[in-house]
């Protein structure tokens, strides 16, 4: 398993090692101590399932407020997506950037978003289905939302269709609008 640290500190791109035979394959998708020893100390405490029907899905941009702020290790297990974290810590000198990559049933690769992080995705197929463990119990009311095109942002989104939105998605505030008590000391 190979950790490599993205341009935003504590944004982590995850490469499973991957072993495969004439039968089948097998990859170790977390590990506790390897993560440790890279410097990242989270036990999570809940995985979730996510499915997109349709091609050009986007979900989110999502945080949790302090004090029930999520880090998430996100993974596609079927079909591939464009995922994407954005620093929203106001004291961070990455504010408002952002990191984007792809994620596929055959990269197997992962994101790992911390705290402090928005995290949302554009399904790049139809039928994606993606898992993410969290390193906290999900508390809706204190889930949050950033407009996924918010200008301030300008997140490079792959388009090639018209984006599928809920309506809270296209409901959502924009980065200098939305609720946010995140600092860059606490992470």
């Amino acid at each position: 398993m190979k950790i490599i640290e993205t341009e935003l500190k504590g944004v982590c791109l995850i490469k499973p090692q991957f072993f495969g035979d004439g039968i089948g394959w097998f990859i170790e998708s977390y590990n506790y101590i390897r993560f440790q020893e890279a410097g990242i100390d989270i036990k999570f405490t809940q995985e979730s399932h996510c499915f997109s029907a349709s091609k050009g899905t986007i979900r989110g941009l999502n945080y949790k407020m302090n004090p029930k702020a999520q880090t998430k290790l996100v993974r596609c297990i079927k079909g591939a997506i464009f995922d994407v974290a954005v620093d929203i810590r106001k004291d961070s000198e990455n504010y408002g950037k952002w990191y984007g990559v792809e994620l596929t049933e055959e990269n197997r690769k992962q994101l790992l978003v911390p705290k402090g992080f928005a995290h949302g995705f554009m399904s790049l197929t139809d039928n994606v289905e993606v898992q993410y463990k969290m390193d906290e119990i999900s508390s809706p009311g204190h889930e949050r939302k950033i407009l996924w095109s918010d200008p301030n942002i300008n997140i490079d989104w792959p388009l090639e269709v018209k984006p599928v939105l809920s309506v809270k998605d296209k409901n959502a505030l924009t980065l200098k609008d939305a609720d946010n008590n995140f600092s860059a000391e606490e992470y």
